[in-house]
Protein backbone atom coordinates (compact mmCIF):
# COMPACT_ATOMS: atom_id res chain seq x y z
CA UNK A 1 0.00 0.00 0.00
CA UNK A 2 1.31 3.47 0.85
CA UNK A 3 2.47 5.72 3.65
CA UNK A 4 1.52 9.37 3.29
CA UNK A 5 3.45 12.37 4.57
CA UNK A 6 2.24 15.96 4.48
CA UNK A 7 4.99 18.57 4.79
CA UNK A 8 4.09 22.23 5.21
CA UNK A 9 0.87 21.80 3.24
CA UNK A 10 -0.91 25.14 2.74
CA UNK A 11 -3.96 26.37 0.86
CA UNK A 12 -4.81 30.10 0.80
CA UNK A 13 -8.28 31.12 -0.35
CA UNK A 14 -9.34 34.28 -2.18
CA UNK A 15 -10.89 35.79 0.97
CA UNK A 16 -7.54 35.53 2.78
CA UNK A 17 -8.42 32.52 4.94
CA UNK A 18 -6.02 29.61 4.82
CA UNK A 19 -5.51 26.01 5.84
CA UNK A 20 -2.09 24.94 7.07
CA UNK A 21 0.74 24.56 7.29
CA UNK A 22 -0.08 20.90 7.95
CA UNK A 23 2.57 18.35 8.85
CA UNK A 24 1.38 14.78 9.30
CA UNK A 25 2.64 11.24 8.76
CA UNK A 26 0.15 8.47 7.99
CA UNK A 27 1.66 5.02 8.24
CA UNK A 28 1.18 2.23 5.72
CA UNK A 29 -2.06 0.36 6.49
CA UNK A 30 -3.08 2.80 9.22
CA UNK A 31 -6.50 4.40 9.70
CA UNK A 32 -6.01 7.95 10.95
CA UNK A 33 -8.84 10.39 11.56
CA UNK A 34 -8.76 14.16 11.11
CA UNK A 35 -10.99 15.36 13.95
CA UNK A 36 -12.06 18.91 14.58
CA UNK A 37 -14.97 21.37 14.55
CA UNK A 38 -16.72 22.53 11.38
CA UNK A 39 -14.55 24.95 9.42
CA UNK A 40 -11.28 23.66 10.88
CA UNK A 41 -9.93 22.68 7.45
CA UNK A 42 -10.36 18.91 7.60
CA UNK A 43 -12.13 18.50 4.25
CA UNK A 44 -9.79 20.97 2.53
CA UNK A 45 -6.81 18.92 3.70
CA UNK A 46 -8.45 15.74 2.44
CA UNK A 47 -9.20 17.27 -0.95
CA UNK A 48 -5.63 18.50 -1.29
CA UNK A 49 -4.41 14.96 -0.67
CA UNK A 50 -6.86 13.66 -3.28
CA UNK A 51 -5.83 16.30 -5.81
CA UNK A 52 -9.26 17.96 -6.01
CA UNK A 53 -7.90 21.20 -4.51
CA UNK A 54 -4.52 22.62 -5.49
CA UNK A 55 -2.11 23.32 -2.63
CA UNK A 56 -0.24 26.63 -2.62
CA UNK A 57 2.75 25.35 -0.66
CA UNK A 58 4.20 22.16 0.72
CA UNK A 59 4.54 18.53 -0.28
CA UNK A 60 2.33 15.45 -0.38
CA UNK A 61 4.51 12.36 -0.31
CA UNK A 62 3.27 8.88 -1.20
CA UNK A 63 6.03 6.44 -0.24
CA UNK A 64 8.50 9.37 -0.27
CA UNK A 65 7.44 10.46 -3.79
CA UNK A 66 5.94 13.95 -4.07
CA UNK A 67 2.59 13.71 -5.89
CA UNK A 68 1.54 17.33 -5.43
CA UNK A 69 1.83 18.04 -9.17
CA UNK A 70 -0.04 14.90 -10.22
CA UNK A 71 -3.72 15.19 -11.22
CA UNK A 72 -6.26 13.39 -9.05
CA UNK A 73 -6.75 10.54 -11.52
CA UNK A 74 -3.09 9.56 -11.25
CA UNK A 75 -2.81 9.48 -7.44
CA UNK A 76 -4.36 6.03 -6.88
CA UNK A 77 -6.85 7.40 -4.37
CA UNK A 78 -10.39 6.24 -3.64
CA UNK A 79 -12.75 8.70 -1.95
CA UNK A 80 -16.12 8.47 -0.22
CA UNK A 81 -17.97 11.76 0.21
CA UNK A 82 -20.48 12.98 2.79
CA UNK A 83 -23.14 12.82 0.08
CA UNK A 84 -22.61 9.42 -1.52
CA UNK A 85 -22.74 10.93 -5.06
CA UNK A 86 -23.77 7.65 -6.68
CA UNK A 87 -25.08 7.62 -10.24
CA UNK A 88 -28.89 7.36 -9.88
CA UNK A 89 -29.42 6.15 -13.46
CA UNK A 90 -27.15 3.13 -12.90
CA UNK A 91 -27.57 -0.07 -10.95
CA UNK A 92 -25.50 -0.90 -7.89
CA UNK A 93 -23.33 -3.16 -10.03
CA UNK A 94 -22.75 -0.41 -12.60
CA UNK A 95 -21.83 2.11 -9.91
CA UNK A 96 -19.19 -0.20 -8.43
CA UNK A 97 -17.88 -1.17 -11.87
CA UNK A 98 -17.69 2.42 -13.13
CA UNK A 99 -14.04 3.02 -12.19
CA UNK A 100 -12.70 -0.26 -13.58
CA UNK A 101 -14.75 0.23 -16.76
CA UNK A 102 -13.32 3.74 -17.24
CA UNK A 103 -9.85 2.27 -16.74
CA UNK A 104 -10.70 -0.34 -19.42
CA UNK A 105 -10.17 -3.34 -17.21
CA UNK A 106 -10.94 -6.70 -18.83
CA UNK A 107 -14.61 -7.56 -18.25
CA UNK A 108 -13.82 -10.72 -16.31
CA UNK A 109 -11.53 -8.84 -13.93
CA UNK A 110 -14.18 -6.18 -13.32
CA UNK A 111 -16.84 -8.80 -12.59
CA UNK A 112 -14.54 -10.56 -10.12
CA UNK A 113 -13.72 -7.30 -8.37
CA UNK A 114 -17.37 -6.22 -8.09
CA UNK A 115 -18.40 -9.61 -6.73
CA UNK A 116 -15.48 -9.63 -4.29
CA UNK A 117 -16.38 -6.22 -2.88
CA UNK A 118 -20.10 -6.99 -2.82
CA UNK A 119 -19.34 -10.08 -0.76
CA UNK A 120 -17.03 -8.16 1.56
CA UNK A 121 -19.67 -5.47 2.16
CA UNK A 122 -22.70 -7.75 2.23
CA UNK A 123 -24.46 -6.17 -0.75
CA UNK A 124 -24.52 -9.11 -3.20
CA UNK A 125 -28.33 -9.08 -3.19
CA UNK A 126 -28.39 -5.41 -4.24
CA UNK A 127 -26.27 -5.58 -7.41
CA UNK A 128 -29.25 -5.41 -9.80
CA UNK A 129 -31.10 -2.67 -7.95
CA UNK A 130 -31.22 1.03 -8.85
CA UNK A 131 -29.76 3.51 -6.38
CA UNK A 132 -33.20 4.91 -5.45
CA UNK A 133 -34.25 1.39 -4.43
CA UNK A 134 -31.70 1.03 -1.61
CA UNK A 135 -31.43 2.56 1.90
CA UNK A 136 -28.98 5.19 3.11
CA UNK A 137 -26.80 2.63 4.86
CA UNK A 138 -26.77 0.41 1.77
CA UNK A 139 -25.84 3.43 -0.36
CA UNK A 140 -22.83 4.10 1.86
CA UNK A 141 -21.69 0.50 1.40
CA UNK A 142 -22.03 0.91 -2.36
CA UNK A 143 -20.04 4.16 -2.23
CA UNK A 144 -17.30 2.41 -0.25
CA UNK A 145 -17.23 -0.47 -2.74
CA UNK A 146 -16.98 2.00 -5.63
CA UNK A 147 -14.08 3.80 -3.91
CA UNK A 148 -12.25 0.48 -3.45
CA UNK A 149 -13.05 -0.93 -6.89
CA UNK A 150 -9.86 0.17 -8.67
CA UNK A 151 -7.68 -1.14 -5.83
CA UNK A 152 -6.40 2.29 -4.75
CA UNK A 153 -3.33 2.70 -2.58
CA UNK A 154 -5.12 5.24 -0.34
CA UNK A 155 -8.72 5.55 0.86
CA UNK A 156 -10.16 8.93 1.89
CA UNK A 157 -13.50 9.23 3.69
CA UNK A 158 -15.11 12.65 4.23
CA UNK A 159 -17.83 12.56 6.93
CA UNK A 160 -19.28 9.43 5.29
CA UNK A 161 -21.76 8.63 8.08
CA UNK A 162 -22.97 12.09 9.15
CA UNK A 163 -26.33 11.84 7.35
CA UNK A 164 -27.27 8.50 8.95
CA UNK A 165 -29.23 7.84 12.13
CA UNK A 166 -27.17 7.08 15.29
CA UNK A 167 -27.77 3.33 15.42
CA UNK A 168 -26.91 2.80 11.75
CA UNK A 169 -23.91 5.12 12.08
CA UNK A 170 -22.57 3.07 14.99
CA UNK A 171 -22.99 -0.19 13.07
CA UNK A 172 -21.28 1.15 9.95
CA UNK A 173 -18.37 2.48 12.04
CA UNK A 174 -17.66 -1.08 13.10
CA UNK A 175 -18.01 -2.35 9.52
CA UNK A 176 -15.71 0.31 8.06
CA UNK A 177 -13.06 -0.48 10.66
CA UNK A 178 -13.32 -4.21 9.98
CA UNK A 179 -13.20 -3.80 6.19
CA UNK A 180 -10.25 -1.40 6.35
CA UNK A 181 -8.25 -3.90 8.37
CA UNK A 182 -9.19 -6.81 6.13
CA UNK A 183 -8.23 -4.91 2.98
CA UNK A 184 -5.16 -3.41 4.66
CA UNK A 185 -5.53 -0.07 2.91
CA UNK A 186 -4.06 3.16 4.27
CA UNK A 187 -7.04 5.34 5.21
CA UNK A 188 -7.63 8.97 6.19
CA UNK A 189 -11.05 9.62 7.71
CA UNK A 190 -12.63 13.02 8.39
CA UNK A 191 -15.24 13.65 11.09
CA UNK A 192 -16.30 16.20 13.69
CA UNK A 193 -17.55 13.42 16.01
CA UNK A 194 -15.24 12.36 18.84
CA UNK A 195 -17.16 9.11 19.35
CA UNK A 196 -16.81 8.21 15.68
CA UNK A 197 -13.11 9.07 15.57
CA UNK A 198 -12.31 7.11 18.73
CA UNK A 199 -14.34 4.10 17.57
CA UNK A 200 -12.51 3.48 14.30
CA UNK A 201 -9.05 5.05 14.45
CA UNK A 202 -5.55 3.74 15.00
CA UNK A 203 -4.59 7.36 15.64
CA UNK A 204 -6.40 10.70 15.70
CA UNK A 205 -5.11 14.07 14.49
CA UNK A 206 -6.89 17.02 16.11
CA UNK A 207 -7.31 19.95 13.71
CA UNK A 208 -7.82 23.57 14.79
CA UNK A 209 -7.78 26.60 12.48
CA UNK A 210 -6.24 24.57 9.67
CA UNK A 211 -3.40 23.10 11.72
CA UNK A 212 -2.71 19.82 13.49
CA UNK A 213 -2.51 20.55 17.23
CA UNK A 214 -2.17 16.99 18.58
CA UNK A 215 -1.75 13.48 17.18
CA UNK A 216 -1.98 10.23 19.10
CA UNK A 217 -3.93 7.09 19.83
CA UNK A 218 -7.46 7.84 21.14
CA UNK A 219 -6.66 6.92 24.76
CA UNK A 220 -3.57 9.14 24.78
CA UNK A 221 -5.40 12.17 23.44
CA UNK A 222 -8.31 11.73 25.82
CA UNK A 223 -6.14 11.13 28.88
CA UNK A 224 -3.41 13.67 28.09
CA UNK A 225 -4.79 16.58 26.02
CA UNK A 226 -1.98 18.86 24.91
CA UNK A 227 -3.92 22.13 24.86
CA UNK A 228 -6.99 23.75 26.36
CA UNK A 229 -8.71 23.54 22.96
CA UNK A 230 -8.21 19.76 22.80
CA UNK A 231 -9.39 19.26 26.38
CA UNK A 232 -12.56 21.28 25.86
CA UNK A 233 -13.30 19.99 22.35
CA UNK A 234 -13.12 16.39 23.50
CA UNK A 235 -14.97 17.09 26.72
CA UNK A 236 -12.20 15.16 28.42
CA UNK A 237 -11.08 17.84 30.80
CA UNK A 238 -12.19 20.54 33.20
CA UNK A 239 -9.78 23.42 32.63
CA UNK A 240 -8.73 25.26 35.79
CA UNK A 241 -6.10 27.93 36.35
CA UNK A 242 -3.41 27.63 38.99
CA UNK A 243 -0.30 29.43 40.21
CA UNK A 244 2.99 27.86 41.28
CA UNK A 245 3.27 28.89 44.92
CA UNK A 246 6.55 27.29 45.97
CA UNK A 247 9.15 24.69 45.16
CA UNK A 248 10.62 22.37 47.76
CA UNK A 249 13.04 19.48 47.45
CA UNK A 250 12.83 19.64 43.65
CA UNK A 251 9.02 19.58 43.61
CA UNK A 252 6.60 22.36 42.78
CA UNK A 253 3.26 23.10 44.44
CA UNK A 254 0.39 24.55 42.43
CA UNK A 255 -2.48 26.46 44.04
CA UNK A 256 -5.85 26.30 42.20
CA UNK A 257 -8.09 28.61 44.23
CA UNK A 258 -7.17 26.79 47.42
CA UNK A 259 -6.60 23.33 45.93
CA UNK A 260 -2.90 22.52 46.26
CA UNK A 261 -1.30 20.02 43.89
CA UNK A 262 2.12 18.63 44.58
CA UNK A 263 4.74 16.54 42.86
CA UNK A 264 5.36 18.71 39.78
CA UNK A 265 8.87 19.40 38.52
CA UNK A 266 10.61 22.07 36.44
CA UNK A 267 8.12 24.84 37.24
CA UNK A 268 8.82 28.44 38.30
CA UNK A 269 7.37 30.12 41.39
CA UNK A 270 4.73 32.65 40.31
CA UNK A 271 4.11 30.88 36.99
CA UNK A 272 0.44 30.72 35.96
CA UNK A 273 -0.71 27.40 34.51
CA UNK A 274 -3.85 25.90 33.09
CA UNK A 275 -4.63 22.31 33.98
CA UNK A 276 -7.09 19.72 32.69
CA UNK A 277 -8.83 17.14 34.91
CA UNK A 278 -11.12 14.49 33.42
CA UNK A 279 -14.69 14.39 34.80
CA UNK A 280 -14.31 10.74 35.82
CA UNK A 281 -11.25 11.65 37.92
CA UNK A 282 -13.24 14.02 40.14
CA UNK A 283 -14.86 12.62 43.28
CA UNK A 284 -17.90 14.37 44.77
CA UNK A 285 -19.05 14.05 48.36
CA UNK A 286 -21.96 15.58 50.23
CA UNK A 287 -19.80 15.54 53.38
CA UNK A 288 -18.22 18.97 53.78
CA UNK A 289 -14.62 17.84 54.18
CA UNK A 290 -12.63 20.88 55.28
CA UNK A 291 -9.60 19.79 53.24
CA UNK A 292 -11.53 19.48 49.97
CA UNK A 293 -12.64 22.11 47.49
CA UNK A 294 -16.26 23.26 47.59
CA UNK A 295 -18.64 23.73 44.70
CA UNK A 296 -22.34 24.49 44.26
CA UNK A 297 -24.38 21.97 42.26
CA UNK A 298 -25.68 23.57 39.06
CA UNK A 299 -27.10 20.57 37.23
CA UNK A 300 -27.38 16.79 37.28
CA UNK A 301 -27.86 15.03 33.94
CA UNK A 302 -28.37 11.25 33.64
CA UNK A 303 -26.10 9.51 31.13
CA UNK A 304 -25.60 5.88 30.17
CA UNK A 305 -24.05 4.28 33.24
CA UNK A 306 -23.41 7.52 35.14
CA UNK A 307 -24.60 11.00 36.09
CA UNK A 308 -23.00 14.20 34.80
CA UNK A 309 -22.81 16.64 37.70
CA UNK A 310 -21.82 20.26 37.05
CA UNK A 311 -20.53 22.43 39.89
CA UNK A 312 -19.86 26.13 40.22
CA UNK A 313 -16.35 26.44 41.68
CA UNK A 314 -15.59 30.10 42.34
CA UNK A 315 -17.03 31.11 38.98
CA UNK A 316 -15.59 28.20 37.01
CA UNK A 317 -17.59 25.16 35.94
CA UNK A 318 -16.36 21.77 37.12
CA UNK A 319 -17.93 18.66 35.61
CA UNK A 320 -17.79 15.29 37.36
CA UNK A 321 -19.13 11.85 36.46
CA UNK A 322 -20.61 9.77 39.25
CA UNK A 323 -22.20 6.33 39.41
CA UNK A 324 -23.38 6.87 43.00
CA UNK A 325 -27.18 6.82 42.74
CA UNK A 326 -27.61 7.42 46.47
CA UNK A 327 -25.47 10.56 46.25
CA UNK A 328 -27.41 11.83 43.25
CA UNK A 329 -30.73 11.23 45.01
CA UNK A 330 -29.48 13.19 48.02
CA UNK A 331 -28.27 16.06 45.84
CA UNK A 332 -31.60 16.24 44.00
CA UNK A 333 -33.44 16.69 47.32
CA UNK A 334 -31.62 19.97 47.92
CA UNK A 335 -31.08 22.01 44.76
CA UNK A 336 -28.08 24.35 44.67
CA UNK A 337 -26.45 22.31 47.42
CA UNK A 338 -22.77 22.92 48.12
CA UNK A 339 -20.62 19.78 48.04
CA UNK A 340 -16.98 18.78 48.42
CA UNK A 341 -14.93 17.57 45.50
CA UNK A 342 -11.39 16.34 45.06
CA UNK A 343 -8.99 14.77 42.59
CA UNK A 344 -5.49 13.33 42.67
CA UNK A 345 -2.53 15.50 41.73
CA UNK A 346 -1.36 12.98 39.13
CA UNK A 347 -4.71 13.22 37.31
CA UNK A 348 -4.25 16.94 36.54
CA UNK A 349 -2.61 17.49 33.15
CA UNK A 350 -0.66 20.72 32.60
CA UNK A 351 -1.69 22.21 29.24
CA UNK A 352 0.87 23.62 26.83
CA UNK A 353 -1.09 26.77 26.12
Amino acid sequence: MVNVELKGLVRVFADGTSVGPIDLLVKDGELITLLGPSGAGKTTALRMIAGFIEADKGSILFNSKDVISLPARKRSVGMVFQSVALFPNMSVYQNIAFGPDMAEWPHERTVRRVEELAGLLGIQHLLDRKIDEISGGEAQRVALARALAKEPALLLLDEPLSALDPQLRERLQTEIRSIQKRVGITTIYVTHSQDEAFAISDRVAIIKDGRVVQVGIPEEIYDRPATEFVAKFLGSGNVLEGVVKETKDGKSFIDINGIVLDGREDLTVGETLRLSIKPEDITISSDMDSDSAKGRVISIIPQVGSFKITLDFQGAHVVALSQDEALVKKLREDENQTVSFSFRSEDAVILKD
